[in-house]
This record gives C-alpha cells, structure tokens and sequence, in this order.
C-alpha cells in the first residue's frame, strides 16, 4: 500500500504483538516509525485460546487502541476482523473520530456463534451479535469479503451495500519453494501432515484418530500447532492406542516450509458446522502453492474452490472416516508444481489490488489511515 500513496499521505498500524499461541513467541518491535508508516504493537495477556481467555485479551487490547487513536485524524479507518469485535473496535474509533470505515471480513461471526455455543447461550447472545453485526456493516463505506462463500449470507442482509471479494492469498516465502516434480515411494509409512490451530472450528479431535487407527500401517500423521483442542486431541488418539500420530508445538515460518516439502501428503480438515460451509481457510493457499497432495476434510464453498483450482486433491465431507478412508485412493502420490494457481493467487497481487481498493475510498492526496 505505501507505494501506492501520494503526497503527505501516512498509514498508522495498531496490532498485537505475536500472541496467537501461549506455547509460541515470536519478537517484534512495540513501535516501528517510518516516513510513511507507524505500526504499534500491543502486548496482550496470554491465552490459551479459550473464550474467556480471548476475551480477556480482547478488552486489554481494545483499550489500548482507543487509548493510542485518541485525538487523532484519520481520514480512513481500516479494520480486518476473524471475529466481529474488532470490527466493532474498528467502527467505534471511526465514529469517534469522524472518518471513512473499511471493514475486511473474514469470518461470519454471527453463523459461526450460533452453530459453536450451546443453546441457551446462543438465544440471548445471536440476537445481540446479530444488531452489532447490522450497525458495522451499515458503518462501511466499502466491505471486502475474504470468501465468495459469504456473498449470499451478506447480500441477503445488506441488500444496499456493494462487497468486494479479495481473497487470501500466497507469501512470497511459500512460492519461492515450491517443489519439483517427483513421484512418492510408497513402499514407506506416508508423512501426512496438519500445520495450524488445534481447536474447536478445526475438529481434528473428530478425525484424526479414527484415520491413524484404520491407516496404521501406511500412515505417519504429523500434526503441529497449538488450540483449544490440543489436549482432547492427544488424548483421543493416545486411547485409541495410536503409535503413529506425532503432536507437534507451533514453528517459525522457515521451519514450517522444510516441514511442508518433506511431507507426502497435505491434511486440512474443518468441523462439521454448517457456518464453515462459507469460508475459505487460508491454509489452502500455502498448501497448493507446493505442489503437494492435498487431503481436505471441507463441504460447501471450500470444497467447491479446491476442486476448481487445486489439481491433485481429495475432498472428503468434514468429521466422516468412511468417506475420508475411501477419498484417498483419488489422490496421486506425487508433487506437481501447481504453477497457474500460484500466479493467479500471489499475495502480493491480491493485495495490491485490495490496497487500491482502500485508498480509493480515502479519496485525498493527503490521507491518513
């Protein structure tokens, strides 16, 4: 974005410190100045990914927020939101400061509460989302969507308002290590492996068992990451007396990318909820981008958009051993570079273009965001 910027133009960043995983830390600078450029990176509390505990770290950092944006004249506010609260955050500073809202969404909050808490949580709390929802959307001035899949749900609402779609994408760092062609032995334990949260919207607790239990003799599973259902899911597959499943703490990138090209197979898998019918995980990105085989556990718009532009996959409905079982024989054992995909998909293009997006918006020589 700060290429595409005129005049005195400046962009003010307000984020966290990396804080996903209380098991893994990365380092970073609370303030980095540039000419055109701020960023403020806000500590959190640690959390181990439970709701109140992201709660809890949600409040902190929205106070901070408030705190450092108070006073200030921005001409655009920009808000990227997996869950509606920083959306809300977004939309607040801009009505207190009197600007332009850009909303980039990438979860459906509302759907996913409903299908997520339990029921007597769900009748007073959708509700309550549902109008917070109504006013943020309202608020924008332009709305990017991460997943056509959202379209017809948003569409439906917020008749009046036009959407943008500019999906996820693939770093730099993944399409600079694609794989070359080459066949996969099979005479040895295949290397399956997950990268990414271990929690309750993943549902690998659902799966990942029953598979290693029915692949034992073909099968090393290699999960890494960290989540709420880490422990459930160590435990599920330790009663089952499963010997070839390796639970792994999170790494940095560069280790990730050597993790990826030893690996045969690429697994990702979402729960069984009718809200994950409408995302696209951005998992999908870094995985295709490496030529890989790739294992899906995914219905609805995810499904749709794997076997349109990943070559070499197998999709299976999310939660079903038999079919997961049964939809491996689909896959090749090879890696095959997937060189259209990642031309259509680099990040750098998408956001690009979604930068031009914003700044269009702005609609000054001189804007502050």
């Amino acid at each position: 974005m700060l290429d595409q910027l005129s005049g005195d133009s400046h962009i003010e960043v307000i984020t966290t410190l990396p804080n996903r995983y209380s098991s893994f830390n990365r380092e970073a600078l609370e303030l980095e100045s540039h000419p055109k450029l701020t960023v403020n990176r806000i500590s959190l509390s640690t959390h181990n990914s439970g709701m109140l505990d992201q709660s809890r770290a949600f409040l902190g950092y929205a106070a901070e927020v408030v705190r450092l944006s108070k006073g200030k004249d921005y001409d655009l506010v920009f808000a990227t939101s997996s869950r509606l609260m920083t959306a809300i955050l977004g939309a607040y500073v801009s009505k207190r400061r009197k600007s332009k809202l850009y909303l980039d969404i990438r979860d459906i909050f509302v759907d996913t509460i409903r299908d997520v808490l339990p029921k007597k949580a769900r009748w007073f709390i959708s509700p309550v989302f549902s109008i917070l929802e109504g006013w943020v959307i309202r608020s924008a001035v332009g709305i990017n969507l991460v997943s056509a899949g959202f379209l017809p749900y948003f569409r439906e609402r917020y008749s009046k308002k036009k959407f943008f779609i500019f999906t996820n994408g693939i770093d730099d760092e993944f399409i600079g290590h694609q794989a070359s062609e080459n066949l996969i032995s099979k005479s040895n334990l295949l290397n399956i492996v997950y990268a990414g949260n271990i929690g309750e919207g993943q549902g690998l607790h659902s799966i990942i068992p029953e598979l290693a239990r029915r692949f034992s003799d073909r099968m090393h599973f290699k999960i890494i990451g960290d989540g709420g259902r880490r422990s459930q899911l160590a435990s599920a597959v330790k009663s089952l007396g499963c010997s070839n499943v390796e639970i792994l703490p999170p790494v940095n990138r560069n280790e990730l990318i050597e993790i990826y090209q030893k690996a045969d197979v690429l697994f990702l898998h979402l729960n069984d909820y009718a809200a994950f019918r409408k995302v696209l995980p951005s998992k999908i990105f870094e995985y295709g981008a490496l030529g890989k085989p790739i294992w899906a556990g995914v219905a609805g718009y995810a499904a749709e958009f794997i076997k349109e532009n990943l070559n070499n996959s197998a999709v299976f409905m999310p939660c079903d051993v038999e079919e997961a079982h049964k939809s491996f024989d689909n896959l090749e054992l090879a890696t095959r570079p997937r060189d259209d995909f990642v031309e259509k998909f680099s990040r750098a293009k998408i956001m690009k273009n979604l930068a031009a997006n914003i700044i269009s918006f702005a609609d000054k020589d001189d804007c502050t965001i």
